[in-house]
């Protein structure tokens, strides 16, 4: 083996060889790139789902990478199963490396597993960098005038948009580097089974972006039974898009469209300098809220057997599908923390295990966006009425008749609770807690 000292590019939630920040760093330091992909076991372990979608989905576009990088360029894809801290103990005895590069993760935990990486390669005088790729603007970036984190939207996205210039929406030429790659002979692939994981059922939405789709969004985007989302935030979230490129598109052809894209960097950001908020209601008087949390009603919730078509519909189409509808998961999570009185760590806890495009800072702003008690959230005495909901957004009922073949029919539940006496517990719980 030579002694050519290398650089280790380290793939996460940027599965793309494409307009990636880290990888451009890396392949412009003047060492040879060797890419490295880890299974981590911290996660997966954690996992109860043998086919969840969401492995079976890195998986196969961590295969992809590698086919790509062994045909194209001479050079392969390092897959490792373990855990990350183990993996780079043994990468730094088996291979000369100098530096490490990869793209910032803002969950406190992947912070935790970067700070030991960090320090362990610290020890043996390697460098760890890590750069902004899944988000336009990051951690400090977009600030009040007196240096703290905006803790409402619009003020930010305003900010957000006087400081967006062109430079930042630039896409990163790896291509004209690609040359820079450590040449190596093709590693050895891991299956599935390797991971103690099997395939999914679950259909993977397409990466392309529908243009049309984005323009007409504004009109579209509330309606669960129409083609008006993109279906995209899988893509974002494990970076098989670019979200520089997507942004260019969103700013050109619908501003509705991209502010959803500023949300997603408001919610990364509040993650980063609010960690508490995984467990904790950003607001902290509404950890005093005294939940009912009826075991048997979120199991009705979970099954989407609440009585309630467009609460039940949306559950359904996220048991078998593994997604929902934006419209649909703000009415879900309304019914769950106001009407039912359940912990919105309940709910957001299903979603963490159900959803293919779960991100742990969007998931947690929406859950207590709905609740009352995060950032910019709707006010507590603000209680979505299903019915009322579903008249405006599902007047049709296609979607209803979609997920809930027996609504309408005798073998369809009464309503688990009722609707004013459900608003008005909701109120008069919250309101007993704020004061």
């Amino acid at each position: 083996m030579s002694e050519e000292k290398i650089c280790i590019f380290w793939f996460r939630r940027d599965l793309r060889l494409n307009d990636n920040a880290g990888l451009y760093r890396a392949l412009t330091s003047g060492l040879k790139v060797l890419p490295v992909f880890i299974f981590d076991t911290d996660i997966l372990d954690e996992l109860d789902d043998k086919k969840d979608a969401r492995v079976h989905f890195i998986w196969q576009e961590v295969k992809s990478i590698k086919k790509t990088l062994e045909e194209k360029h001479g050079t392969s894809l390092l897959v490792k199963h373990g855990s990350p801290l183990k993996i780079f103990k043994d990468l730094v005895s088996e291979f000369p490396v100098a530096e490490v590069f990869t793209n910032r993760d803002y969950e406190p935990s992947a912070k935790e597993r970067d700070k030991a990486v960090y320090e362990f390669l610290k020890s043996k005088d390697i460098v760890f960098k890590g750069f902004k790729d899944q988000v336009i603007f990051d951690k400090s970036e977009v600030m009040k005038e007196d240096g703290t984190p905006y803790e409402v939207f619009t003020p930010y996205m305003k900010k957000y948009k006087s400081q967006l210039k062109p430079f930042y929406l630039k896409s990163y030429p790896v291509k004209k580097y690609i040359s820079n790659f450590y040449k190596c002979e093709p590693f050895d692939n891991i299956s599935l089974s390797d991971l103690s994981f099997e395939k999914s059922n679950v259909e993977f939405p397409d990466r392309n972006f529908d243009k049309e789709t984005i323009r007409s969004y504004h009109e579209n985007r509330d309606f669960p039974a129409k083609k008006g989302t993109t279906r995209l935030s899988l893509h974002l979230r494990f970076g098989t898009i670019s979200i520089r490129k997507l942004a260019r598109l969103a700013r050109k052809e619908n501003d509705k469209f991209f502010n959803e894209l500023i949300w997603r960097d408001f919610y990364q950001m509040i993650l980063y300098h609010f960690p508490k908020s995984v467990n904790e209601a950003f607001k902290k008087k509404y950890d005093a809220i005294k939940w009912e949390n009826n075991e048997e009603h979120f199991k009705k919730w979970c099954e989407g057997k609440t009585g309630y078509p467009l609460v039940d519909a949306g559950m359904r189409e996220l048991n078998e599908t593994d997604f929902m509808h934006n419209r649909v998961r703000m009415v879900v999570a309304s019914f769950l923390t106001k009407h039912l009185l359940i912990d919105w760590r309940w709910g957001e806890a299903y979603f963490a295990v159900k959803l293919l495009d779960y991100d742990q800072a969007s998931n947690i702003g929406g859950w207590q966006w709905a609740a009352g008690c995060g950032v910019d959230a709707a006010p507590y005495f603000r209680v979505f009425n299903p019915e009322l909901q579903l008249k405006k957004f599902d007047p049709e009922n296609e979607y209803v008749k979609k997920w809930v073949p027996e609504w309408s029919t005798p073998e369809y539940p009464e309503p688990i609770v009722e609707h004013k006496f459900a608003r008005e517990r909701a109120l008069s719980r919250y309101k007993e807690a704020l004061s």
